[in-house]
C-alpha cells in the first residue's frame, strides 16, 4: 500500500514593532529560502507600508515536511533575529474551500 500525506497550508500573521522590522526582516532573509528543501512554499507574503504588519501564506507537502522546517537548526540559529524583533505571531492553519 503507497503512503499518502496531505499538503497543509497555514497563514502567518506577523505584528511587529517599528524598530524591530530591521530585525525581522534579516530572520525571514535567512529563513524562507529554507522552505524548498522542505517541501514547502510562500504562496503569497503581504506587508503594510510601514513593515509593521505581514502576513504570509506558506504550505507545505505534509505536516511531517512542516515539522521538519519547524526544527530545522538552521533556522534555530536564527532564532536571536526573531525575538530582537519582538514580533507578535500567529499562525493559522487553514483549508482550501
Amino acid at each position: 500500500m503507497s503512503h499518502q500525506t496531505n499538503p497543509v497550508t497555514f497563514v502567518l500573521i506577523a505584528r511587529i514593532p517599528t524598530e524591530g522590522v530591521d530585525s525581522f526582516r534579516a530572520y525571514e532573509e535567512a529563513v524562507l529560502p529554507l522552505l524548498p528543501e522542505f517541501n514547502g512554499c510562500l504562496e503569497r507574503r503581504l506587508r503594510n507600508p510601514d513593515g509593521t504588519i505581514e502576513m504570509h501564506v506558506v504550505s507545505f507537502a505534509s505536516d511531517a515536511d512542516f515539522q521538519n522546517y519547524r526544527s530545522d537548526p538552521r533556522r534555530a540559529a536564527q532564532a536571536r533575529l526573531l525575538e530582537k524583533s519582538a514580533a507578535k505571531l500567529e499562525l493559522l492553519p487553514m483549508t482550501d474551500v
